[in-house]
């Protein structure tokens, strides 16, 4: 059988790629995307000659295209997962594929590299001893307030936000939190890196004047 690898690709800053990540890119017989022109720029910036197949592969297709992925797996191809930036699955399709590979007892191999979730806590000032990531909150919002109103003590809680809800967002929190610390970081490893370190009011005035841009990786610690 082939190999499922599963590769994450940089959050921003090229130069980020392993090494490990290029050469595997390189030698695959089918890249799994979520935007193949992305990644068809991706490969040429990355030097890579050897073009390999490129499938779209998200959200709206995904349960269509796991039978001809594992097909191609059963048949002795390799195949890469790849997001539009990070690591693959995490918010992103992809689980539904490593568990069907899993079911068909074929190999998985991960190749770590970037990720928005841990490039933000590390850089946040807040404990790493315990975290839990949520992903993007629901839109829903008495969805919302549960997850809120039951998250745990002492752990570091990180979620995604989009620009155009982070204003409500930051609101929400503030609501049932109070004026916590919050950490907001945006464009990371980007030439316009942002990582805010405030309280959830100084936050909230500071992004109504300053129009939000680029996806929000937002930590907070409850006491």
């Amino acid at each position: 059988m082939g190999i499922l690898y599963l590769i994450s690709t940089p959050i921003g800053n090229l130069k980020d790629i392993t090494l490990r990540a290029k050469e595997v890119l390189a030698k695959v017989d089918l890249i799994a995307c979520e935007d193949t022109r992305k990644a068809g720029q991706l490969l040429q910036r990355l030097g890579i000659q050897h073009r390999p197949q490129l499938l779209s592969y998200y959200e709206e297709n995904e349960l269509k295209r796991i039978p001809l992925i594992i097909e191609l797996l059963k048949n002795g191809k390799n195949v890469a997962l790849i997001s539009n930036a990070g690591t693959p699955t995490l918010s992103d399709p992809g689980f539904k594929l490593v568990r069907a590979s899993i079911e068909e007892k074929i190999k998985i191999q991960p190749i770590p590299g970037a990720s928005a979730v841990l490039t933000a806590l590390v850089a946040s000032g807040l404990p790493t001893d315990k975290f839990l990531f949520l992903g993007f909150l629901p839109k829903k919002k008495s969805k919302r307030e549960k997850i809120l109103a039951n998250l745990p003590p002492e752990t570091t809680i990180i979620f995604f936000e989009s620009p155009h809800r982070l204003l409500k967002t930051l609101n929400e929190l503030q609501m049932t939190f109070g004026n916590l610390q919050v950490v907001a970081a945006r464009e990371l490893t980007k030439l316009h890196q942002e990582i805010r370190r405030e309280k959830i009011i100084a936050l909230i005035d500071h992004f109504r004047k300053i129009k939000p841009r680029g996806e929000f990786t937002l930590l907070l610690r409850l006491p």
